[in-house]
């Protein structure tokens, strides 16, 4: 079967957003597949990671387009003009007499939509087209965020009426990351975002999520499509790339007890609620713990606030995948922050690769919450209740020891979310969508067997 896989970011751009695609490609030739990789030579990323690309087969072509998309730290500063609260005084000076706002404003929220990267489309379509006729395609897989990439669905349709589209959202688009992350969020931001992503769903074969919790939104968002167009394949961790150790880590200098964020700090990860909540910890709970942070910070306000802890709080900058799994090794806890109800970060999934108990400050309905006590793999909080927090952060202290009788994950649940099974689960779902391929119905019961499909 002949793939064409279309991701805006591939390595050696580096970052969570890269790795689901990058997993596809480092795994699926094993799986029959002849894949073609489309992308970008110049993807706004948070930084690079050129060690994921020497793990993609010589066998894989990779093909990369030039974008117009901005650079990352300038298109991150445009955000925060249009979403920042600290803005808002300015926002409403700049609105003219009439009430209308400023020229400024309606430009950045306005001009590109669904986000910054439909920069990215003309080249994208043309891209595509050829490479769908030259290397005989038999299905297209296109994967997002970037959320305009789903914008080529509809050109190819007209194009190729008879290819097999699938769709992967790596995040539920309309219900959470508009209103968390989102580039602009303005009435006519949201018409777009609708219109787009139901152009795509009609016109796509398939379409994927990764949480069970966003498969469904989106079944029930278009009640009128074929209930088995929609699919569930979760992110996962990379066993190869796992320090995996369920010790306890070794006695470090400073005999401290040590919890460890691997991430971006951004709107849905925001650490207001638990900063507060150290900040009411016990002198002696303070005296022996220690929260580092490894990512970039993306609002200066949360630096500020980590900051203004001292010594409790240690920040590094954004580090390649390998040397970032590695630094969660020697530590005690894993942190994981999130007020998304409905995604899962990829880096829970990491998390769980690397046998480390997590604490989480997360929503508490959110799909989250419920993945960390059906594996058992940590405790929570409610993101939102200080209180609470603090409790978890005692009873992380008191209880010290990784190797606690309170931590007992489920091990085969979780072997369940290794990327190479995951990958076979994916190239199963191709074969069934791409008319007399062989072996369809053994590498479906596959997909059914580890626990993870529909």
């Amino acid at each position: 079967m002949n793939v064409l896989l279309v991701t805006y970011s591939f390595p050696p751009a580096g970052g969570v957003g890269v790795l689901r695609a990058a997993s596809l490609a480092r795994y699926f030739p094993a799986e029959g597949i002849r894949l073609d990789v489309l992308t970008t030579r110049n993807a706004s990323a948070v930084g690079t990671d050129p060690e994921l690309l020497k793990e993609i087969p010589s066998e894989v072509t990779i093909r990369r387009t030039i974008t117009l998309d901005l650079p990352f730290g300038l298109k991150k500063w445009i955000k925060n003009r249009i979403t920042g609260r600290g803005r808002q005084r300015a926002i409403q000076q700049a609105k003219t007499q009439s009430g209308r706002p400023g020229l400024l404003r309606r430009i950045l929220e306005d001009l590109l939509l669904p986000d910054p990267q439909v920069t990215w489309l003309p080249a994208l379509a043309y891209n595509a087209c050829r490479i769908i006729a030259d290397r005989k395609i038999d299905l297209v897989l296109i994967t997002a965020p970037p959320f305009s990439s789903v914008m080529l669905v509809e050109k190819l349709r007209k194009r190729f009426p008879d290819l097999a589209i699938v769709v992967d959202f790596r995040d539920e688009w309309l219900a959470t990351t508009i209103d968390l992350v989102s580039f602009s969020r303005s009435p006519r931001a949201r018409r777009i975002a609708h219109r787009v992503e139901a152009g795509a769903i009609a016109n796509a074969t398939a379409v994927v999520a990764v949480t069970e919790a966003a498969r469904r939104l989106l079944q029930a968002r278009y009640p009128n499509e074929p209930q088995d167009k929609f699919h569930f394949i979760p992110n996962g961790f990379d066993a190869s790339r796992m320090p995996r150790s369920l010790s306890s880590p070794a006695p470090r200098a400073d005999d401290r007890l040590l919890l460890t964020f691997i991430g971006t700090l951004y709107g849905s990860t925001e650490p207001t609620t638990l900063v507060e909540a150290i900040r009411t910890l016990p002198e002696d709970v303070k005296a022996i713990l220690r929260v580092r942070f490894i990512g970039r910070i993306e609002d200066p306000r949360f630096q500020q606030s980590l900051l203004e802890l001292g010594e409790i709080v240690e920040l590094q900058p954004f580090l390649p995948q390998a040397r970032a799994l590695a630094a969660l090794k020697e530590t005690d806890y894993a942190l994981l922050i999130t007020h998304d109800p409905v995604n899962v970060g990829a880096k829970f999934y990491d998390y769980l690769g690397a046998g480390k108990p997590i604490l989480a400050v997360v929503h508490p309905d959110g799909a989250v919450r419920h993945l960390l006590e059906e594996l058992r793999a940590g405790w929570w909080a409610d993101s939102h209740d200080v209180q609470a927090i603090r409790q978890l952060l005692v009873e992380a202290v008191t209880r010290s020891d990784a190797q606690s009788p309170d931590f007992h994950p489920d091990k085969a649940r979780i072997a369940c979310y290794e990327r190479k099974v995951l990958a076979s689960c994916y190239a199963g779902l191709l074969r069934k969508i791409v008319p007399g391929s062989r072996n369809a119905h053994a590498q479906s019961a596959v997909h059914l067997s580890v626990g993870i499909g529909e």
